[in-house]
């Protein structure tokens, strides 16, 4: 189901598994209805060896497996020390102090001559797996992504989706001719 006269081009409700050589990731997105956690509406949730970390735009808890103290965090707003953040429009106030701290990483990284913490491979990184998911939608089948060639194995169609249309005269990069 889509909303209608929404941005959104994807569906409100989608489930996507991962597979990895030694990892299965399961990935859950809806935009309605009632969430599993309340407290942690939009929000990961890592279940591993040590622990269970849950994590959101809000607040963070790391509840260790056995033995140990339960880490919460909450977000930390910055009002007294930005007041402009209370009077800007459409600012997402809770994003306010992540987002300041990755503007001010990346000038300290032209600065110092250095990758930024979140530098443009970890974007493309993070993001591929919502994009493999969204084609995999797409086209009804599941893909199987060559990261090193930048393709989904035998299957041109899917490959394809990975490519938006650019202005002239600026073309998609082609990772074979870079």
């Amino acid at each position: 189901m889509f909303k209608k006269g929404g941005k959104s081009n994807i569906a409100d409700t989608q489930f996507a598994t991962f597979e990895f050589d030694d990892l299965t990731v399961s990935w859950q997105h809806r935009t309605w209805g009632t969430p599993a956690d309340p407290a942690y509406p939009w929000s990961f949730k890592l279940y591993g060896e040590k622990g269970t970390l849950m994590g959101s735009v809000m607040q963070y808890d790391f509840i260790p497996q056995g033995d140990g103290e339960k880490i919460h965090k909450d977000v930390i707003y910055e009002r007294e020390k930005y007041p402009e953040d209370l009077t800007e429009e459409r600012i997402e106030l809770h994003a306010a102090p992540a987002t300041r701290r990755h503007l001010l990483d990346f000038i300290g990284a032209i600065e110092e001559k250095r990758r930024p913490i979140a530098d443009i491979e970890t974007g493309h990184i993070s993001t591929a797996s919502c994009i493999l998911a969204n084609i995999s939608m797409e086209i009804g089948r599941p893909v199987s992504y060559d990261p090193t060639k930048q393709k989904v194995v035998g299957d041109k169609e899917a490959t394809k989706l990975l490519e938006r249309p650019y202005r002239k005269p600026w073309e998609h990069p082609n990772p074979e001719k870079v």
